[in-house]
């Protein structure tokens, strides 16, 4: 375990020990036409292999740069790019003269983002605030690192982003993320600042960034958890031709071709297509996936001051169906990794497609419009063997299941942003409107017979594989129900930055939401006609909410910033109140504290926050119904009447001491519990100082990668990430439920103990002109542990496995 690290580290210093000699420095200053200094300006070379940003002055310095001539390309997303040739001195520095930028609309194009987390700019595009002016913990995972560490999933991606982490497999269909003891995946995911349904596994391929907004969200997107969002922002089209090619191969027979072109079609169009097929068996016997993904986009310049951007998003995956292992008492059952205890001829299919249409219209200097649009199309089908629940003696039943889902959604938003002045106060104001519909549908089926097996007594035994390896004939199924879901969303919004100095700065917020549903069901004999007198048609559930925010930001420097904000949000309920009346939402209170700081011009980068999330108002089963009738035992039954506390700190900090190395470091703290509760021994009623389920207390990330930039060595690159998960609970929380053969109240110990692990991946590459290559190995302890959704849905994590990546550049 060490010795592997220790050479690389080894390696990684002389490699940088020999470079540092004979090389030179170079250092220059960006500006507008007006002498006004541009932040956050890109400087790259081709030649030189390297990619930096300038500060609040515009000043940039580049080190440790091979002597002799350099063309410099200067871009920045609204300004003309440039090309600037600079002679090199060796072992000196290099003074330029200043650089100046023209200002243009609102170009859509192509920027890798390698600076702080205080000078990135997020493509959410509703609040239009830089971060370090946002009280509020953010981060931004860009193109660079997706590269670098040859992420295939979304769980990949996360492993950068403290606090934020995998909580369950759902059977192998989709991963679910949770953030500050929250769990995100119904209404907490986006993708180019629309929600989307998160039931599949999201396609990487295309992306250029993932933006992690931790915390409240709900002024800006509406109804969404406490803990946060994720935005997965797509590549979109550039007028600089260019693109790639890649192949990625690695362990169970995974290989991924991948394709990425873009360029002009004339003065005023361009394009990019990204396209990607993917196949691969499993560390499971018998699971395998293949997956097909296209991403086209168009990007129209209609003038000067305006943009349009077409974008079509396609995914088909075929899956196998994987309920993982199971539990004994409270113990996973300890069997083989490989382990599967499914019907093989188990399948799965999700497709999913997404229209989106962007119009960027910029006003004036310090106005901008833009309106988005957005339509989902999906569909996720299985079919199997489901829930794995052995007895003490490993004996189960292997239950059938089938299960159809599908979800259109349209979208629509309206923003509009400026910068005005009030006397000497300065204006920063965010305003606008969304709106979504969605109409689910969730189909049932019924099988010839309720069990798999034709074994005696239906059953199979977990730990001998001669019961379960058995096939049968995959039984008849028919639909009797369908559960039709319809939903609007309608939101307005308005947010002002107030500066009152360069250091004082108060952001100050409100929305209302407007959110109805209704649900039909259908069984057999209503399939007809929607006027179907069987047709159950639940009440209208309607909830209306004003969710505020304020924060205050003291910024003592330029690279500082000390934040307290206060947020208000909603949760819808499920069920009814004991006289059949829908709920009101659950109330959320979040209170957050921290500071964001930048060290020697974004050399070293800190982010430090403190938060208390409260939910006042959390529903549970109602103990009594309107009669009187004591120990309800009906979960549709609720009341108002609970509380959740979610409180902890989250430490960021991102060092690039020298040109080409990178290092990221986060550590998050989490106490999520039942704070209020009906009471003791009452049914329904969860116990009160309990942690909630699936929320570790401790995670933690690091990574580095150097790729040398420049020297006999150039090109060369090393890097490792670690990502650590504490202890959790799974299956449910415990709790007191009436029992009606004993016609008593008795406590229920459901929680399932699971230890917390850590990971650890290293790769290392070479690029050598156009062509690159990059290997890595992850997990390389090979440790075990598992993802527990419920009691059910066991999934264990892969083991030790190998990825190479090709890549040509154009």
């Amino acid at each position: 375990m060490k010795s592997p690290i220790f050479f690389l580290f080894a390696v990684l210093f002389f490699a940088i020990k020999v470079n540092a000699q004979n090389t030179g420095t170079i250092k220059g200053t960006v500006v507008t036409t007006n002498e006004t200094p541009i932040e956050n300006v890109s400087i790259t070379s081709s030649e030189g292999g390297f990619n930096v940003t300038t500060n609040v002055k515009g000043e940039f310095t580049v080190s440790n740069v091979k002597p002799g001539k350099l063309t410099l390309v200067l871009s920045h997303v609204g300004y003309t790019s440039s090309s600037v040739v600079v002679n090199v001195k060796p072992q000196g520095v290099t003074v330029m003269p200043k650089v100046y930028l023209n200002e243009i609309a609102n170009e859509i194009s192509e920027v890798i983002i390698s600076g702080s987390v205080i000078t990135k700019s997020l493509a959410t595009g509703k609040g239009g605030i830089k971060p370090i002016d946002l009280p509020q913990s953010i981060q931004v995972i860009n193109s660079k690192i997706l590269e670098q560490q040859q992420t295939i999933r979304l769980s990949d991606v996360v492993k950068n982003v403290n606090g934020v982490y995998v909580g369950s497999a759902r059977g192998g269909a989709q991963e679910s993320f949770w953030s500050r003891g929250y769990d995100m995946s119904a209404n907490n995911m986006f993708k180019n600042g629309f929600r989307i349904n998160s039931g599949s596994m999201p396609e990487v391929a295309s992306l250029q960034q993932v933006e992690a907004l931790k915390g409240s969200s709900a002024l800006l997107f509406g109804n969404v958890a406490p803990g946060g969002i994720i935005n997965m922002v797509t590549k979109t089209p550039s007028f600089t031709k260019g693109g790639s090619i890649s192949f990625q191969t690695g362990s169970y027979d995974y290989y991924k071709p991948i394709v990425d072109f873009y360029g002009p079609l004339n003065k005023s169009i361009a394009y990019r297509f990204v396209g990607s097929y993917e196949k691969a068996q499993s560390f499971r016997d018998v699971v395998e996936r293949e997956r097909i993904y296209v991403n086209p986009s168009l990007l129209f310049k209609v003038g000067t001051r305006t943009d349009i951007v077409l974008q079509g998003d396609y995914l088909k995956d075929n899956w196998t169906p994987d309920f993982g292992t199971g539990v004994i008492g409270k113990k996973i059952v300890d069997i083989p990794r490989d382990t599967y205890l499914g019907a093989k001829w188990s399948n799965g299919l999700t497709t999913q497609a997404t229209v989106n249409a962007q119009v960027n219209h910029k006003i004036s200097k310090n106005w901008r419009f833009s309106s988005n649009s957005s339509f989902q199309d999906y569909t996720r089908k299985s079919e199997g063997t489901e829930r794995i629940q052995p007895d003490a003696l490993g004996n189960f039943k292997r239950p059938l299941g089938k299960n159809k889902n599908t979800d259109l959604i349209a979208g629509q938003q309206f923003n509009f942003q400026g910068i005005f002045k009030t006397g000497g106060i300065k204006h920063q104001l965010s305003t606008g409107v969304d709106w979504d519909y969605s109409f689910t549908q969730a189909y049932t089926y019924a099988f010839d017979r309720a069990n798999y097996d034709l074994t005696p007594g239906n059953t199979v035994n977990i730990f001998d594989p001669s019961t379960y390896e058995m096939e049968y004939d995959i039984p008849g199924s028919r639909n009797t129900k369908i559960v039709k879901t319809e939903t609007n969303r309608f939101g307005a919004y308005a947010q002002d930055l107030i500066s009152f100095t360069d250091k004082i700065k108060v952001l100050a917020g409100i929305r209302w939401s407007w959110q109805e549903a209704q649900a039909s069901t259908y069984e057999d004999a209503a399939f007809g006609p929607e006027n179907d007198p069987d047709v159950q048609k639940d009440p209208k559930r309607l909830d209306r909410a004003f969710s505020p925010k304020v924060g205050i930001v003291y910024q003592p420097f330029k690279n500082m910033s000390l934040f307290a904000s206060y947020a208000n949000s909603f949760t819808p309920n499920t069920g009814t109140d004991i006289y059949g009346s829908t709920l009101e939402a659950s109330i959320i209170d979040q209170y957050e504290v921290g500071v964001k700081k930048d060290f020697w011009n974004g050399v070293l980068t800190t982010n430090v926050t403190l938060y208390q999330i409260i939910n006042s108002n959390f529903a549970q089963m109602a103990p009594f119904l309107a009669d009187g009738t004591p120990n309800n035992t009906d979960t549709t039954k609720k009341i108002l009447s609970g509380e959740t506390t979610s409180k902890g700190v989250e430490l960021d900090v991102t060092v690039k001491p020298i040109e080409g190395l990178s290092v990221l470091v986060g550590y998050s703290y989490n106490d999520m519990r039942f704070t209020k509760v009906l009471g003791e021994g009452i049914p329904g009623s969860f116990v009160k100082g309990d942690r909630v389920a699936r929320t570790p207390q401790h995670t933690a990330n690091a990574s580095f990668f150097y790729t040398v930039p420049n020297g006999r060595l150039k090109g060369l690159s090393f890097g490792s990430i670690a990502n650590y998960i504490g202890d959790r609970i799974g299956g449910w929380n415990n709790d007191y439920f009436y029992n009606t053969t004993t016609n008593m109240v008795e406590f229920r110990d459901r929680e399932i103990p699971v230890k917390g692990y850590a990971t650890i991946d290293v790769s290392a590459g070479y690029e050598w002109k156009q062509f690159s290559v990059l290997c890595r190995l992850s997990n390389i302890t090979n440790e075990l542990n598992y993802t527990v959704h419920e009691n059910y849905s066991i999934n264990p994590i892969a083991p030790r496995q190998f990825m190479t990546t090709l890549k040509y550049k154009f």
